[in-house]
C-alpha cells in the first residue's frame, strides 16, 4: 500500500480486501465451506481481479514492456538486445529465450481490448508456470495426495491454488511474471530427474537457461541428483543435453550482439553498468555493495564462497529425491540472492515455490534406482518377490542403509 509502485499499490488493496475476506469467511463459516470460500476470495482478490485491471489498462512493471520490445526487436534485427541503450527501459538484462513471452504482443499487437488480454506477456508466464508444474505433477505419477485428515497435508489441487493465491507468487503473476516461467521449468527439471529421464531434464533446464542465469544452478542440483540415483553415464547425458540446448538457444545473439549481451546481461545486473538497476531492495549483498568498490567486492566474495559450499555438499552429501534436490537448490538461490550485489525481494519467491510444491507434488517419492555408496552398488532382495523400499532423505538415509546391511560390518 505504500509503494512508490503503481502496479504494487494496486494489486495491494485489492489482495488484501481479498485476503481480509478470505480472513473472515475462515472465522465464521464451517471447516469445509470456509476453505472453500477462503480459496475463492483469496484467488478472486489477489489474482483475477488485479490481474485483469492491470492487463486492460496496460499498467505494468518495466520489465513487462522489456520483454515485448525485445520481440520487436527480434523479429527486426535478429537480436532482443538494444545497441547503445541510454535508460533503464532501454536495458535488457534477460537471455534471448526470455523474448518468446513478448512475441504474442508483437505479432498480434494492442489494436481491441482481447488482443490486450491475449499478447500481454504475463498471461503466457503463467500459461508456462502452470503447465511446467502439472507437467512435472505427471512425470511423478504421483496420486492425488495425502488426506488432510490423516496428516495435515491439504490435498494437491488446494495446496497448488493456495500458492498461486500467497503473496509471493500473487504479486509477481500480476505485476510482473518474468520470474514465474523459470520457476516452473526448474520444478519441472527437479521432477525429470527424480524419475531418471535425463534428456527431458537436459531440455527443461536448457530452456530455463536460456531465460536466466538464475537457473545455472537447478543443472548442478538435477546432475547431482541422477548421477547419485542413477550413474555417471545418465548424468553426463543430462549435463550434455542441457548444455547444447542452452548453447543452441542462446548462441546467435550473441554472435550478433557481444558487446550488447555483456553490458545488458551481465554487468547491468550486478551493478557495473552505467546506468543503476532498479533491484534495490536493501539485502545484505546491496548493502555491502553500496558501500564502494571494496564492498562490492566482498560481497562477491561471499557470494562466491557460497556458491563453493553448495557445490561442495552436492559432492559429499547429494541430493536423493525431489524433496532433498529441492531443498538444495533452494538453499542455494537464497545465498545468490541474499548476497548478490544488486536484486529483489521478489525474486525469493522461486524458492519458496520450489520447496512447497516439491513437498506437496511428491512428499514421499524419492528417485526411481536408490544407489548405496560411490560404486554403484545395489542391495540384494531376499527373495525374488521382496524389493527393498527407498532410502528416505536426510539424515535416515545412513540408518536406513545401516539397518538393511548388518550395521555396516559387511
Amino acid at each position: 500500500m505504500i509503494s512508490h509502485l503503481q502496479t504494487h499499490r494496486l494489486w495491494g488493496l485489492s489482495a488484501g480486501i481479498g485476503y481480509g475476506a478470505a480472513a473472515i469467511a475462515a472465522c465464521r463459516l464451517p471447516q469445509r465451506p470456509a476453505r472453500a470460500a477462503s480459496l475463492v476470495y483469496a484467488l478472486t482478490g489477489a489474482v483475477v481481479i488485479p490481474l485483469a485491471c492491470l492487463v486492460l489498462t496496460g499498467v505494468q512493471q518495466s520489465e513487462v514492456g522489456v520483454i515485448e520490445r525485445s520481440a520487436v526487436l527480434m523479429l527486426h534485427q535478429r537480436t532482443p538486445y538494444v545497441a547503445h541503450p541510454h535508460e533503464v527501459v532501454d536495458y535488457n538484462p534477460y537471455l534471448p529465450g526470455m523474448v518468446l513471452f513478448g512475441m504474442p504482443r508483437a505479432l498480434l499487437g494492442t489494436d481491441h481490448w482481447a488482443l490486450r488480454l491475449l499478447s500481454d506477456a504475463r498471461l503466457w508466464c503463467a500459461v508456462v508456470f502452470l503447465g511446467c508444474l502439472q507437467a512435472g505433477r505427471r512425470v511423478l505419477n504421483t496420486s492425488g495426495g495425502a488426506r488432510p485428515g490423516r496428516d495435515g497435508r491439504l490435498p494437491y489441487g488446494v495446496a497448488v491454488a493456495v500458492l498461486i493465491a500467497s503473496p509471493p507468487v500473487a504479486l509477481s503473476l500480476c505485476v510482473s511474471g518474468v520470474d514465474l516461467p523459470l520457476t516452473g521449468l526448474c520444478c519441472l527439471a527437479l521432477a525429470c530427474a527424480t524419475r531418471g529421464r535425463p534428456v527431458a531434464t537436459g531440455l527443461a533446464l536448457a530452456a530455463a537457461c536460456s531465460l536466466k542465469w538464475t537457473a545455472f544452478p537447478a543443472v548442478a542440483v538435477a546432475v547431482a541428483l541422477l548421477a547419485w540415483a542413477h550413474g555417471g553415464r545418465v548424468a553426463v547425458r543430462c549435463g550434455v543435453t542441457t548444455a547444447a540446448g542452452t548453447v543452441l538457444l542462446i548462441l546467435p545473439s550473441v554472435l550478433l550482439s557481444p558487446h550488447a549481451m555483456v553490458q545488458q546481461v551481465l554487468a547491468f545486473p550486478t551493478g557495473l553498468g552505467s546506468v543503476a538497476t532498479p533491484a534495490d531492495s536493501p539485502l545484505p549483498g546491496r548493502l555491502l555493495a553500496d558501500l564502494g568498490p571494496a564492498g562490492w567486492s566482498a560481497a562477491v566474495g561471499l557470494l562466491l564462497l557460497g556458491a563453493l559450499a553448495v557445490g561442495a555438499s552436492l559432492f559429499l552429501r547429494p541430493p536423493t529425491g525431489l524433496v532433498s534436490a529441492a531443498r538444495r537448490l533452494a538453499t542455494g538461490l537464497c545465498i545468490g540472492f541474499l548476497l548478490a550485489p544488486a536484486g529483489r525481494f521478489g525474486y525469493l519467491a522461486l524458492p519458496i515455490v520450489l520447496m512447497v510444491w516439491a513437498r506437496q507434488a511428491a512428499p514421499e517419492r524419492r528417485s526411481s534406482a536408490v544407489r548405496l555408496d560411490l560404486f554403484h552398488v545395489r542391495p540384494r532382495a531376499t527373495s525374488p518377490h521382496q524389493g527393498i523400499p527407498p532410502v528416505p532423505d536426510g539424515a535416515g538415509a545412513t540408518a536406513a542403509i545401516s539397518s538393511r546391511t548388518g550395521g555396516g560390518r559387511r
